[in-house]
């Protein structure tokens, strides 16, 4: 992986690539390169490092090419060099693939293929893909393709180019995103619509076992077994604006003030205030069938997981329903209980993370009815479930997820709100549910307003390189998130823990070099947390706490407070995250990270 871009028709095919390279920066790469088709043949350029390097060493140089693919490379098998960047190119020099995915047996597709006589020159799993196309083709590439695929293992989204079938490009899917963009006298294709939004709105999204043959006129698709499939395209609704910075300094600081925006998007049309209740027909579910739900699994990773187990506590309070958050990566590799009444669902912000897509999978084979909480509309995961509710967040481009998180939370609590008033949860008590809901947007602006508050914060730690974080009930979670936010984009080590367990062991750490983040919110679990203080304080740890507006106790006990609006306790995740989020941000800033793209992290993780 990571991003796959590439055209044909009859503009000039290095800047739209470059282009489409560039909107691709967000998901986190480590080199990059094209190739395309001239008169004289296949031409490529890759280069290590940012997109920059590549455009300075195409710079000067004179393309007519109306065909081409690129990539951006985000390693798993080689080091991130030159040599190593796609595209990878055969023998003869005659065939380009970029890839995004991983070849499993590549190693013993390569033996066999080094003592037929072809020569590699890389440590990529990827290469074998060029020389297998190269030694089946016969002057058709779909066919060569087609075959070399037959012989793999894994996962893939890939793009080919031969100069013996100029004008054409041949791209397939299996487990890796791929998207055709449909133009007039053009068409693009890309691992992300972001890099083909500026030229088209119509797409098809390929699904897995496919394949197509894109020209400048049209495209056809077709399983791997050469079945025909008529495409479906879509129009999409999110316009260029919302992919560009819009005057921030940093997609993500953008992102995390756009939350009052995309928390409201999450609930409209969702709620219905005179039953008490939400709409959620996307479910898919019956009546009986949501009565009769027993047991839940969340399926999830990173961020999504503690989304998760936020959805874990608000269900299990508010409609009894037993809950178990499962990492993906992990629930694959062993043997989960799936009985009668199970529901699992899988969360995922691109819809395309591979362990959860494994997982999920593995559920349904189980026999689950599985359904997804995803933001990206005709996504892996958006296709395959029996339903699901999109979080309507809008492209998120900052490699850290802030916008997505919330609102993830956001369409959790509307299932616990569904789930809770079919079982116990009165009309009284599901309206006032509804009454704090609409409010939420509000006073998430109401705690953005603390940015310079968090700023200075940051300005007196940005330079310690350790930090805990605390939390006891729903907002443990949020300690965890706060702590994965700080060490992803600004490299600093930070960990979450229940605030009780800081007694069996992490208390080794406390002195006062250690900054501690403490989630103080005024709620059932309130008084624990001042005697966590307490304990944080007798070793003089530096403690900035995140506290209810109208607590003055708190403020006596602790260097610093960071105050949000009341709310409802199930809810307060959706407030006590915001200044979190800032600080990591502001934290990243004041250390010179690359907030955006941090190092070794990808947006959207399609390997296992």
């Amino acid at each position: 992986m990571c991003g796959i871009v590439g055209y044909v028709g009859k503009q000039k095919v290095v800047p739209i690539l470059m282009e489409g390279l560039k909107r691709l920066e967000y998901r986190g790469y480590d080199s990059a390169g094209i190739a395309v088709l001239e008169n004289k043949g296949l031409l490529f350029e890759k280069a290590a490092g940012k997109i920059s390097v590549l455009e300075s060493m195409l710079n000067g140089k004179k393309f007519e090419a109306t065909t081409g693919i690129a990539h951006t490379r985000w390693a798993t098998h080689g080091e991130p060099t030159n040599q190593n960047a796609h595209p990878h190119i055969d023998c003869k020099g005659e065939i380009a693939v970029v890839h995004n995915g991983i070849i499993e047996n590549f190693d013993a597709l390569k033996e066999v293929l080094a003592r037929k006589g072809h020569k590699f020159t890389t440590q990529t799993d990827t290469e074998v893909l060029a020389h297998l196309i190269e030694e089946y083709f016969e002057g058709d590439l779909v066919e060569a393709t087609r075959t070399a695929l037959s012989l793999v293992e894994g996962t893939y989204g890939i793009a080919v180019l031969s100069k013996k079938t100029p004008h054409q490009i041949v791209v397939a899917r299996h487990g890796s995103p791929l998207v055709i963009g449909s133009g007039e006298d053009e068409n693009f294709v890309a691992s992300d619509v972001s890099a083909i939004l500026k030229h088209t709105k119509q797409v098809v999204y390929l699904k897995d076992n496919e394949m197509a043959v894109v020209t400048s006129q049209d495209f056809s698709i077709t399983t791997i077994d050469n079945i025909q499939v008529t495409p479906h395209i879509q129009e999409i609704s999110w316009s260029l604006d919302m992919i560009e910075k819009g005057g921030y300094p940093h997609f993500m600081l953008k992102e995390i003030f756009e939350q009052p925006l995309t928390l409201r998007d999450a609930i409209r049309g969702r709620l219905n205030p005179i039953d008490g209740t939400a709409r959620l027909s996307g479910l898919n579910l019956q009546y009986e069938q949501l009565q009769h739900i027993n047991r839940i699994i969340f399926l999830a990773c990173g961020t999504s997981w503690h989304a998760g187990l936020i959805g874990e506590y608000m269900i299990e309070e508010n409609a009894g329903i037993p809950v178990e958050v499962e990492y993906a990566s992990e629930f694959r590799y062993r043997s989960p209980i799936i009985q009668e009444g199970t529901i699992v669902f899988a969360i995922s912000q691109s819809g395309e993370t591979a362990d959860t897509l494994a997982a999920m999978r593995e559920a349904k084979r189980k026999g689950a009815t599985v359904l997804g909480i995803c933001n990206v509309v005709g996504s892996s995961i958006a296709r395959d479930t029996d339903g699901g509710v999109y979080i309507h967040a809008g492209p998120e481009i900052g490699v850290a997820s802030t916008k997505a998180f919330t609102s993830q939370i956001m369409v959790l609590s509307l299932i616990s709100l569904l789930l809770a008033r079919m079982r116990n949860m009165s009309l009284e008590r599901g309206r006032e549910v509804i009454k704090h809901l609409q409010e939420i947007p509000e006073k998430v602006e109401m705690a953005l307003k603390k940015e310079d508050e968090v700023k200075k914060i940051a300005q007196l730690y940005h330079k310690k390189n350790n930090f805990l974080y605390l939390g006891r009930g729903i907002n443990f979670p949020v300690a965890l998130e706060g702590a994965l936010k700080l060490k992803e984009i600004s490299y600093i080590h930070a960990e979450g823990y229940p605030a009780a367990e800081m007694k069996h062991g992490p208390i080794a750490l406390i002195d006062e070099n250690m900054p501690v983040v403490v989630l103080a919110i005024k709620d059932a679990v309130y008084d624990k947390v001042l005697s966590n203080i307490e304990e944080l304080k007798a070793r003089r740890a530096r403690v900035i706490a995140i506290a209810t507006e109208g607590d003055c106790e708190i403020s006596k006990k602790v260097e610093h407070v960071i105050y949000i609006p009341k709310t409802l306790d199930m809810l307060t995740p959706l407030l006590s995250i915001i200044p979190l989020q800032l600080l990591a941000y502001h934290m990243a800033v004041l250390r010179g990270c690359n907030v955006d793209q941090p190092r070794n992290l990808a947006k959207s993780v399609t390997v296992e």
